[in-house]
C-alpha cells in the first residue's frame, strides 16, 4: 500500500523509473513519448547530462545557504544571465521554486509598490477569464479557471476579470485580427474606469494562454495596446511566462514577439527543465528601487528562495539553450509539427482549431465544425484522450473546460526542444490513434 497522497485517488500510475531523451520508462520497461514536458516543464528531456553534472558538481560545493543569510555565485550569475537576456527594464530578479510561487511575489511586491510610492488605495486585481496562474491561494484568485477557483471561492481575494484574447471564438464575423485585438484590449480600460482608475493595482495575463485554455495566441497589437492602457492610468503590467516562457514559444521570453516590455514578468518550469524546481520574478528598476530607497526591505520569502543547486541547475540549461541553438529548433520543428498537425487531423470532423507558438501548440475539439459547439462535459472527451494516447505510448496535456471552466476540450503538446523531425511524426502519429478512438 502507497502513503503517497496522489493526485487522483481513483487512478494508480505506472512508476516511472528512468528518462532516455524525450523519453519516460515506467518499471515496465515501456516508452513513453514526453509529448508534453510534463506540463511544459521538460525542454531538455530527461537525460541531460550537462544540466546533471552542473547539479553534482554545485551540491558537492554548496547545496544550500538561507539568503537570509548569504547569496552564492549560481544565484549571482543566473540573475545576471536573466537580466541580460530579458525585454528592456527588467533589472532584478526574485528567486522561487515554482510558478505559483511567482506569481504570489509577484502579486504583492506590486502591492508594496504602490504603498511605497504613496498609492494605498490602489488594490484591485484585473486578470482574464479562462486564465491560470497558480494553485496557492493569492495566485488562483488572480486566475480565471471557474472550476478550479470555485471549492475556494471563499477564501480568494477580489479578482476582476475580463474577456481572453480568444480569437477562436471572439472574434466577430467581417472583424480583422487587429480589430478583435484591440477590441478584446480596450475591455482593460473599460474595467480600470469601472474600478476607479486609483484603485487598481495590476493587469496580469499569460503571454500565451496556458493550460486551461490550450495555447490561445494574442492577436497582433493586442499586448502593444494593453501597455499603452496600463501607462495610460499607472497600471502595473504583469505577464505570466511560467508555461509560455523560456524558449518555449521560440524567443526566451514570449512577449519579445509582441514588441513589449512588463513590469513584472514570472518565469518557471522551463528555467530548470525537471532537473530541480525553481521559478523567478523578475522586475523592472523602477519598482524595485523604488522598494530600495523606501523601506528597503520586500516583504516576502520562501525558505528555498535562491537555491544553490537549483540556480547552478538554471546556469546550465539557459547554457544549453545557446550553446545548442535549441531555441531556434523549437521554431524549425514548432512550425514542423504544426504543419504536420493541421495535415493529419486540420480536416477531422471534430477539430476546430490548432493553435499556438514554437513548442507550444493546442488543439482544440468540437462536436461540429461549423457551428463550434463543444462536446457534452459529461462525456469526459479529454480524460479519455489523455488515456488513449497514454496506452499509445504518448504523453500529452488533455484539458477540459477551454470555453468557461466547463465546456469544451483541447489537447495542449509542450514537447522538448530536443526533439527531432522523426519525433514529429511520432507525435502525430500517436496523437490520431488516441483521437481515433476516442472521437466518434
Amino acid at each position: 500500500m502507497s502513503h503517497v497522497f496522489p493526485r487522483h485517488m481513483k487512478t494508480h500510475p505506472p512508476k516511472a523509473v528512468a528518462g532516455d531523451g524525450c523519453y519516460l520508462i515506467d518499471a515496465a520497461g515501456k516508452r513513453y513519448f514526453d509529448g508534453s514536458g510534463g506540463a511544459a516543464v521538460s525542454c531538455l528531456g530527461h537525460s541531460d547530462a550537462g544540466v546533471r553534472k552542473a547539479v553534482k558538481d554545485q551540491i558537492d560545493k554548496l547545496a544550500f545557504a538561507h539568503t537570509g543569510f548569504f547569496t552564492s555565485d549560481p544565484a549571482e550569475e543566473l540573475a545576471d544571465m536573466l537580466a541580460a537576456r530579458a525585454p528592456g527594464g527588467l533589472g532584478r530578479v526574485y528567486f522561487v521554486s515554482g510558478g505559483s510561487e511567482a506569481v504570489e511575489a509577484a502579486l504583492k511586491l506590486a502591492r508594496q509598490y504602490y504603498l511605497e510610492i504613496g498609492q494605498p488605495d490602489r488594490r484591485h486585481i484585473i486578470a482574464r477569464k479562462q486564465s491560470y496562474h497558480g494553485n496557492t491561494l493569492g495566485a488562483l484568485a488572480a486566475g480565471g479557471n471557474e472550476w478550479r477557483r470555485e471549492p475556494f471561492a471563499p477564501l480568494l481575494i477580489e479578482t476582476t476579470l475580463v474577456p481572453a484574447c480568444y480569437a477562436y471564438r471572439g472574434q466577430a464575423e467581417g472583424e480583422s485580427l487587429e480589430e478583435y485585438g484591440r477590441r478584446t484590449a480596450d475591455e482593460l480600460e473599460a474595467a480600470i474606469l469601472k474600478l476607479g482608475p486609483e484603485t487598481v493595482m495590476c493587469f496580469i495575463a499569460e503571454t500565451v494562454g496556458g493550460a486551461t485554455a490550450g495555447a490561445i495566441t494574442p492577436a497582433p497589437g493586442y499586448f502593444a495596446r494593453i501597455r499603452e492602457i496600463c501607462d495610460k492610468y499607472g497600471v502595473l503590467l504583469i505577464l505570466d511566462e511560467v508555461m509560455c516562457g523560456m524558449g518555449r514559444t521560440g524567443s526566451l521570453f514570449a512577449c519579445e514577439q509582441e514588441g513589449i516590455s512588463p513590469d513584472i514578468v514570472t518565469i518557471a518550469k522551463g528555467l530548470g527543465a525537471g532537473y530541480q524546481p525553481i521559478g523567478a520574478m523578475l522586475c523592472s528598476n523602477e519598482i524595485y528601487g523604488a522598494i530600495e530607497h523606501g523601506t528597503g526591505f520586500f516583504q516576502h520569502g520562501h525558505t528555498y528562495l535562491g537555491h544553490a543547486a537549483a540556480a547552478a541547475c538554471g546556469v546550465a540549461v539557459l547554457k544549453a539553450f545557446e550553446e545548442r541553438d535549441l531555441i531556434a529548433n523549437v521554431r524549425d520543428k514548432g512550425a514542423k509539427l504544426r504543419v504536420a498537425l493541421e495535415s493529419e487531423v486540420g480536416q477531422h470532423p471534430h477539430v476546430g482549431d490548432i493553435r499556438g507558438r514554437g513548442l507550444f501548440l493546442g488543439v482544440e475539439f468540437v462536436v461540429d465544425r461549423a457551428t463550434k459547439a463543444p462536446f457534452d462535459p459529461s462525456l469526459g472527451i479529454a480524460g479519455k484522450l489523455k488515456k488513449a494516447a497514454f496506452e499509445a505510448g504518448l504523453i500529452c496535456y488533455p484539458m477540459s473546460g477551454t470555453i468557461d471552466g466547463r465546456r469544451g476540450d483541447h489537447v495542449l503538446l509542450a514537447p522538448p526542444f530536443i526533439m527531432d523531425d522523426t519525433h514529429v511524426d511520432e507525435i502525430v502519429t500517436k496523437l490520431s490513434t488516441a483521437m481515433a478512438q476516442v472521437l466518434p
